[in-house]
């Protein structure tokens, strides 16, 4: 275990980055023999799938509290590299002997965490996958702990495909286009529509936002009358596309998310959103714990897939 000399006052701090100053300064010291002190690093706090995941780990900290100390943050919104490499920095900087993180960036994080693993601190990857190429670089070699996203965005496309016809025209709203786990998610999504034989008359990216993905969506309701469906790379963006669907009044168009966040699934429950993909967000957090904490037990660092189960509207 890394040698920590400063601990966090409480067991588990929950803050946004804005908030950061309020989380940190003077600790007391902690004697040597205490639990290892575990950082998780999310994106934006603003997302559900990210309050879920949250939730998840302070449950299973609760459960495991002489095991581990926890500290969770995020950032303020989805693409805030900089704030994200700065929480690094500081998890670092505070003592922690392990960092789980989902980077907002696949390639941005990398050389932060090589410097936190040159430093002592075992660092796993969860949730969107670090560019390997860029890693090596870096010399970080970070387990990915987290789901198959292009199987699970392909699945949720073969559901959406039986609602089509050959030739029939889709469009995709992606996420920020640096992520692995959105260029996975789109070619999953491009995938089932290359079988079903549909189009692909258009991607763009939506920021994994919902303002920007209503955006977005409703330039391509305007632009191609002949839409029949939009492929959302995340939940967030599924709700702002769903809302520019209502206001444009085209509701033939089919709508498919990613995250099966809690609003979603109501609106998938009722008809409204066609199908979305549960990778389990409560759980995906305390998978990467638990192999932060076997690593720190002397285990061996390995990749692991995480489950991924579609949900789809009734018939």
């Amino acid at each position: 275990m890394r040698d920590t000399h400063r601990r966090w006052a409480t067991p588990i701090v929950l803050c946004a980055v804005s908030l950061l100053a309020g989380c940190g300064g003077d600790v007391p010291d902690v004697a040597d023999g205490a639990p290892p002190q575990i950082a998780l690093v999310m994106k934006s706090l603003a997302n559900e799938f990210f309050e879920t995941m949250a939730e998840g780990a302070r449950v299973h900290h609760e459960a495991h509290a002489d095991e581990y100390d926890l500290i969770v943050n995020g950032t303020r919104n989805e693409s805030d590299l900089a704030q994200q490499v700065a929480l690094v920095e500081q998890m670092v900087a505070s003592g922690s002997d392990a960092i789980v993180i989902a980077p907002a960036d696949s390639k941005a994080l990398a050389p932060a965490l090589a410097r936190a693993q040159a430093a002592g601190v075992v660092v796993v990857n969860i949730d969107n996958r670090l560019d390997a190429e860029v890693a090596a670089e870096a010399g970080l070699d970070a387990p990915f702990v987290g789901p198959d996203n292009r199987d699970g965005a392909r699945r949720v496309g073969e559901v959406l495909a039986q609602r089509l016809a050959p030739g029939d025209q889709v469009a995709i709203v992606g996420g920020i286009p640096t992520a692995f786990n959105a260029q996975q998610r789109q070619a999953g999504f491009e995938d089932a529509m290359e079988a079903a034989g549909a189009e692909v008359v258009d991607v763009q990216s939506g920021g994994w936002e919902q303002a920007q993905a209503n955006t977005v969506a409703a330039a391509m309701l305007r632009e191609y009358p002949d839409l029949r469906a939009l492929l959302c790379a995340n939940d967030n963006m599924a709700l702002g596309a769903l809302a520019a669907r209502r206001q444009s009044g085209r509701d033939d168009v089919l709508i498919v998310g990613f995250d099966n966040i809690d609003a979603v699934a109501e609106l998938v429950a009722q008809g409204e959103i066609l199908a979305t993909a549960d990778q389990h967000a409560d759980r995906l957090a305390v998978f990467g714990i638990e192999a932060a904490l076997e690593i720190l037990s002397g285990g061996e660092a390995y990749d692991r897939q995480t489950p991924v189960d579609v949900i789809a509207a009734p018939d």
